[in-house]
């Protein structure tokens, strides 16, 4: 399922005994995921789909937070997925897990409640990004809510330092729209409304964002 736009990401995830350790030891991982999930507000019977999910850290805290909602995560690595499913299993925690790209979600209009993702949009040319964001729009429901975390314009000059190992690592055109702070432009064009960034974390990598948006009621 992986294509020429996530071969850098794909690469560096398919270390999945490394993954989990390095995220959370570089980038503040429970503080910044549990502050998306407190900004997207879950409800009970809700659907609520985790893009690029990765081993599935974020679905499992998702699915603790509101145990009546329905998480799925999606992912194009199978490896990655397999990961996901070892950790719910060990967490008690019953979640969906399927395999598919951003670019193509393999979901009906007006499937979800709820999009999250974090630290994947950073990975994406432009063109994949604005797909991304259309796919994203096209599954949500009228009034559905868009919640990001990831890489956003460094906010001092330490902080794009620090940014250019993950420019390196993942592509400086991949990463052009995050440093220069374009992803809610991005969010806006493909047709989400109310469109912010909402504050953002200083890491040992950079400046992390966090992003909402939503769709029409």
């Amino acid at each position: 399922m992986a294509d020429a736009r996530y071969v850098p990401a794909l690469r560096f995830r398919a270390l999945t005994a490394l993954y989990d350790p390095l995220i959370r030891l570089t980038t503040r991982e429970t503080e910044f995921k549990r502050r998306l999930l407190a900004e997207a507000e879950l409800k009970p019977g809700e659907r609520v789909l985790d893009l690029a999910c990765g081993t599935g850290t974020l679905a499992i805290m998702a699915k603790q937070a509101e145990p009546k909602a329905e998480v799925i995560g999606l992912d194009g690595d199978l490896e990655i997925l397999r990961r996901a499913r070892q950790k719910a299993d060990e967490a008690g925690t019953e979640i969906g897990l399927d395999q598919g790209l951003s670019t193509e979600l393999p979901y009906p209009d007006h499937a979800f409640d709820t999009v999250l993702s974090t630290l994947f949009f950073h990975h994406l040319t432009l063109p994949a990004k604005q797909q991304t964001a259309r796919e994203i729009a096209r599954v949500l429901k009228p009034g559905g809510r868009l919640r990001v975390a990831d890489w956003g314009r460094p906010r001092d000059p330490p902080m794009a330092v620090l940014f250019l190992g993950v420019r390196m690592l993942d592509g400086f055109e991949q990463t052009r729209e995050n440093v220069a702070g374009k992803l809610p432009k991005v969010f806006a064009d493909a047709g989400l409304i109310w469109v912010e960034e909402a504050g953002g974390l200083r890491t040992v990598f950079g400046s992390l964002a966090f992003y909402r948006a939503e769709t029409r009621a």
